[in-house]
């Protein structure tokens, strides 16, 4: 699994991981493959979770996991709902500019986290209709796993 942190290569996945498609069972599927992919490299557990902007279509939140994991899905989801970027993305751009997200948004913390985790989930014709979220890990590990599910469901 490849940690990606170059702004121009995470705008390359976004293009790349688009959906002509996308169901309740693409969730289904995404949802256990990011179970598995964590499982299988990653020693923490993990929270998973897939919405449609309005209702989610996938959570599980692995034995380990607790409340602070729920934080972590709805600060990074809020973040790429918002700006229509991976939460890692955002954060790292932020960053490139010699700025944090926090005093770049001006918006709370508590709502909103720009670490790595949240990919939107993009229907071409129609763009962004939802968010695949990872917590658990390092950002820039969630946002791997994310990826790494999207990329195997896809070949």
């Amino acid at each position: 699994m490849k940690i990606v942190t170059d702004l121009a290569a995470l705008l390359e996945q976004e293009e790349e991981l688009q959906f002509d498609s996308f169901t309740a069972a693409d969730a289904l599927a995404l949802g256990l493959e990011a179970c598995r992919i964590a499982k299988e490299h990653f020693p923490k557990p993990v929270a998973v979770h897939i919405e449609f902007d309005e209702w989610p279509l996938f959570t599980h939140f692995m034995d380990g996991t607790d409340a602070h994991n729920l934080f972590w899905v709805t600060v990074k989801k809020n973040v790429a709902k918002k700006f229509g970027h991976s939460s890692l993305y955002v954060g790292l751009e932020c960053k490139s500019r010699g700025t944090t997200f926090a005093v770049e948004s001006g918006l709370s913390e508590s709502d909103y986290r720009a670490e790595g985790g949240c990919f939107p989930i993009v229907v071409r014709g129609k763009g962004r209709i939802g968010s695949f979220i990872v917590s658990g890990l390092a950002g820039v590990e969630d946002h791997a796993v994310v990826v790494e599910a999207i990329r195997s469901l896809r070949t």
